[in-house]
């Protein structure tokens, strides 16, 4: 038995924005896992055996970059939280 049942679009946009949300944190959490990665390796602190050593501009390269995706990705986090939260406008 199967119920027909009809989506508001508020349900719809909390679920694209929770959606949204934990792909973004992903993308975040791998970018930092390259950061801390390489800063390791960059510090000579081995993670394999196979692991070479790095530079300190590459290692400072990534972390900027890092920073900045992190700031954008909590900022578009934010605004998908905004807009799923904003119910049907009414006229």
């Amino acid at each position: 038995m199967s119920e027909d049942r009809k989506f508001s679009v508020g349900e719809v946009r909390k679920t694209m924005a929770t959606s949204l949300a934990a792909a973004f944190g992903f993308v975040i959490a791998l970018l930092w896992n390259t950061v801390v990665q390489s800063g390791f390796v960059t510090a000579g602190v081995p993670l394999s055996t196979a692991a070479q050593q790095g530079n300190w501009s590459g290692w400072a390269a990534f972390l900027v970059s890092a920073v900045v995706i992190t700031t954008v990705m909590v900022l578009l986090i934010v605004l998908m939280g905004r807009l799923a939260g904003k119910g049907p406008e009414k006229k």
